[in-house]
């Protein structure tokens, strides 16, 4: 058993300083006053700073270098996860951007495998089209974009091991098609869509729970077409992703997108690319170059190509550029995208019976130690 104690520890959204939480075999067994620890318990003195939930990443395209759509393969999917959980993400689904069957049915044995041999953090795929409106494809291929079809759904849905994240542009269905993924247990979420507000809802009630980086690549709100947006601020039970990095959405969207739908509803996710956790400032996306300005991901023709981000900057990101508490933002990162995947009931909160996934960091945000399934990132001993 461990015992991790000494910091300010996010317990029922607020932080206490005067709790130890005890982890055994990989989950959470029991959060308790310090003096009530077990003797026999192994100790962890965080010596200050914050103890969290790990952060879950519903859009991590690549990382340490590497694209996961370059080398779909499970030791890409390990390197992408060891880079993103030095920020303190400890769970994540590799996102597979627009590409060809043959490539998609890669990504969805690797991931499959990953999990299969337990490669920390893997939670399932997401997988981000190819089934998307050309006219909001973003940096997306058109050349890769393809309708839905029934072989298209066997496919998506093949996954035998974690869970399955669909992005897709709900105009771009027919009727049905929607509802036949998610009886299969498939999360399905509207992005790079051109939808009407109308389309949206039909596509709500065939199960569609979900937005892809919210704002962009889809229909905006206007004042006689609501639009995706303004299909999604006005469901009462839809989640939305959003990447608050200055340079996808203007902050002032994103608190009134957190007004209408609160913190329980708006995910934190970093749409990340290969930069994130390696020294390269440029990469290869489909035949083009992408290059980082300052943070910004952009094609030569100056489209947005994903982002530097990573979890733990967008936690900081968004106590600073929304007005919201440290632990609302944690939330964000946390029990909302955990939600999400319907895997609240293991993940995303510090609770009793809870998957011992846990993150470290000091009141600058830099992350010093991880968890996943109660096993540190490195061998260490802090009851000094």
């Amino acid at each position: 058993m461990l015992a991790i104690h000494g910091g300010e520890i996010l317990v029922d959204d607020a932080f206490r300083s005067d709790v130890c939480v005890l982890v055994c075999d990989g989950a959470i067994k029991d959060i308790v006053s310090q003096s009530d620890a077990p003797s026999q318990a192994d100790r962890y003195d965080l010596k200050g700073g914050y103890l969290t939930a790990g952060f879950i990443d519903l859009q991590v395209n690549g990382g340490g270098g590497v694209m996961f759509n370059d080398a779909p393969t499970v030791q890409t999917i390990e390197k992408i996860a060891a880079a993103h959980r030095a920020f303190g993400t400890t769970g994540f689904l590799p996102t597979l951007i627009s590409d060809d069957f043959d490539i998609i049915r890669e990504a969805i044995c690797a991931v499959d495998e990953a999990i299969k041999i337990g490669a920390p953090g893997v939670l399932g795929i997401h997988l981000e089209g190819p089934f998307l409106n050309a006219e909001k494809r973003g940096v997306h291929d058109v050349k890769k974009l393809l309708p839905l079809d029934e072989a298209s759904i066997d496919l998506i849905s093949s996954l035998k091991n974690g869970v399955t994240l669909v992005t897709l542009a709900p105009e771009m269905t027919m009727p049905g098609q929607i509802r036949a993924l998610t009886e299969r247990g498939v999360i399905v979420a509207a992005g790079h869509t051109n939808a009407s507000y109308a389309q949206i809802n039909a596509a709500i009630a065939e199960g569609l729970s979900g937005f892809t980086h919210l704002f962009n690549a889809m229909s905006q709100l206007g004042s006689r077409e609501p639009g995706a947006v303004g299909a999604a601020l006005d469901s009462d039970s839809v989640w939305a992703g959003i990447i608050i990095d200055g340079f996808h959405v203007h902050d002032a969207s994103l608190r009134l997108a957190l007004k209408c739908m609160s913190p329980a509803r708006v995910a934190l996710v970093t749409d990340s690319m290969a930069t994130v956790g390696s020294d390269i400032d440029s990469f290869s996306l489909g035949g083009a170059i992408v290059t980082s300005n300052n943070g910004k991901l952009t094609t030569p023709q100056g489209t947005l190509a994903g982002s530097t981000l990573n979890m733990m900057l967008a936690v900081k990101n968004c106590r600073a550029r929304l007005n919201v508490d440290l632990a609302t933002a944690i939330q964000m990162a946390t029990a909302t995208p955990s939600r999400a995947l319907g895997l609240q009931n293991a993940r995303g909160a510090i609770f009793t019976s809870m998957k011992a996934d846990l993150v470290h960091f000091s009141s600058q945000f830099d992350v010093v130690e991880t968890w996943i399934n109660g096993s540190a990132s490195a061998s260490s001993n802090r009851d000094r």
